[in-house]
């Protein structure tokens, strides 16, 4: 399986659990997956992590450079289909806008492209204010998950000191 990662899951992971200075070993496993062609982002949300100029951005600059994937012909082709779906629902107008021009549509039409699994902590919502990734997998179906499923199902273990 190959994943794709939304921008919340990086953020979070600095922020929250995962942070670069006390757990070295989640940001080895995100470079280790990527390297063996599992775990990849896209252009768009490296541009949201560049915008934070913190060690985060630091790390993706120095250490993530291969994870993120620009656009191709094949996510192009996919732009029309997570459009169309999006202004076919009941979101409002501004919602619709924004999500355009967001990484999260950049993100789907990859992901719809070459067959990843989205991975966020984004929940499905009713809501017509904002579009939520969960959402737009569904209605184009999309596989997705939180990392913490991601991390279970690749069976990821950050453990101390030397194994026996």
């Amino acid at each position: 399986m190959s994943y794709l990662l939304d921008a919340n899951v990086f953020i979070q992971a600095k922020n929250l659990h995962y942070g670069l200075d006390f757990c070295p070993a989640f940001w080895d496993w995100l470079l280790e997956s990527n390297v063996a062609g599992h775990v990849f982002s896209i252009e768009k949300v490296a541009d949201e992590i560049n915008a934070g100029a913190d060690e985060l951005t630091d790390w993706a600059r120095s250490d993530g450079n291969r994870l993120f994937l620009k656009p191709d012909a094949a996510v192009a082709a996919r732009f029309g289909e997570v459009t169309n779906w999006v202004t076919s629902q009941q979101y409002e107008p501004s919602a619709i806008n924004t999500f355009l021009q967001v990484a999260d549509f950049y993100l789907i039409a990859h992901a719809l492209a070459s067959g990843y699994i989205v991975v966020t902590h984004e929940v499905p919502a009713n809501s017509t204010r904002r579009i939520k990734i969960p959402n737009v997998c569904i209605g184009l179906g999309l596989r997705f998950m939180t990392p913490y499923e991601m991390l279970r199902r690749e069976h990821a273990s950050f453990i101390l000191g030397h194994q026996s």
